[in-house]
């Protein structure tokens, strides 16, 4: 038996009043249970874990065998992928249980999804914090079809429209090919790679390409098992040269998209990769980019000029730095007392979230270019 899971959890104040709730659904979308719990004060990190501890220990009372859950706490779903390390003692004995009651079922995925996909579950969490009380319904097939579940959870966090073959966006497609460009840790690379373990993109990494042999990146893609080039600026005797040797090593690995992650490296773009290239900027760009441009000195020159937004913008690439017609752009709030490692978390938190939404647009055949513009047609 398989059930479909939407859980949620919220304090209003962090730490403040909080709930935990959950939306169970059959496989057709039939809705099995839904009920939220009031927690009294604690945190929204408190709450998302009760939430899923709650929804699983359910899952199990109905007899699943199977379960999908779907969240909107993306800290949750990292911390149990491995990606980010449990330090908060009050939620290790959270995570700990969440993870043996994970081990008891065939399957137990659990993927990240945004909260306006997750309404059920948040309406009741709110039901549950309106009230100051547990809040309980049960079979109640006409709210579940208003859950997303199954597949169709999948497919509403890609966004929806026609593929370049003009079919249906849920129409599974041919996987894409991608090329990592990396000069430093390698963060971009392994967000890419989780969203592709987690089925939350179509795609292969079918090549890494990093500009320096030293950094941390390059062991990272070693250890993931990815096929890795080291192509050195300063082992080729010009800046064509070195464009050439990329291109050569793109053509060889029959890659469809190109995307740079902490690149730092000018390169020529020949016309066959025009619209193929794309990069993400830790700022929302036209502003604060440019040469020199990168990593701390971006959120230095935020800071710097009192900005109360930052946020991360996804383009293609042209022959200059940090230009090109804006595909994605994510915003984050900039707070006063922060520091440049402060706001670079908050920001690589968007990062996350809007490079694969990039690519799962350019995958679904949507973007088109008019000049400086990128139109998404739906």
């Amino acid at each position: 038996m398989k059930v479909i899971i939407h859980t949620d959890g919220g304090s209003r104040g962090n730490p403040g009043p909080a709930a935990a709730g959950f939306v169970l659904c059959d496989a057709d979308g039939r809705q099995l249970q839904a009920k939220a719990f009031y927690l009294g004060e604690t945190t929204n990190n408190v709450a998302e874990y009760t939430a899923l501890i709650k929804a699983l220990e359910a899952a199990r009372r109905l007899g699943a065998d199977q379960v999908a859950v779907y969240t909107d706490s993306e800290l949750m779903v990292r911390q149990l992928s491995g990606a980010y390390k449990v330090k908060s003692e009050t939620i290790r004995p959270l995570f700990e249980h969440a993870s043996e009651l994970r081990s008891q079922f065939e399957s137990c995925s659990i993927r990240h999804v945004l909260r306006e996909k997750n309404k059920e579950a948040d309406r009741i969490v709110n039901e549950a914090l309106d009230a100051r009380r547990d809040v309980e319904e049960n079979s109640v097939p006409a709210r579940a079809s208003r859950a997303t579940h199954g597949r169709d959870a999948h497919a509403a966090e890609t966004p929806r429209g026609v593929t370049a073959s003009k079919s249906d966006a849920t129409t599974p497609s041919k996987t894409l090919r991608l090329a990592v460009l990396i000069s430093g840790g390698g963060r971009t690379m392994l967000n890419l790679l989780e969203a592709i373990q987690r089925g939350e993109l179509n795609a292969e990494v079918s090549l890494v390409i990093s500009s320096l042999s030293a950094v941390a990146g390059v062991e990272r893609a070693r250890q993931a098992g990815l096929p890795l080039k080291i192509v050195r600026k300063k082992d080729c005797a010009d800046l064509d040269a070195f464009s050439r040797r990329l291109v050569e090593e793109l053509d060889a690995a029959r890659v469809d998209l190109v995307v740079q992650g902490g690149w730092l490296c000018l390169w020529r773009i020949p016309p066959r990769y025009e619209n193929r290239v794309m990069n993400i900027h830790p700022a929302l760009l036209p502003c604060f980019g440019g040469q020199g441009m990168w990593g701390h000195h971006v959120h230095e020159a935020v800071l710097a000029a009192g900005c109360k937004v930052s946020g991360c913008t996804v383009h293609f690439c042209t022959n200059e730095y940090d230009k090109g017609p804006i595909i994605v752009q994510r915003t984050c709030p900039v707070q006063d007392d922060d520091t440049p490692d402060t706001l670079a978390a908050r920001v690589f938190e968007q990062e996350c979230l809007a490079y694969p939404e990039a690519i799962r647009l350019f995958a679904a055949g949507l973007l088109h270019v008019e000049g400086n513009r990128v139109r998404v047609r739906r």
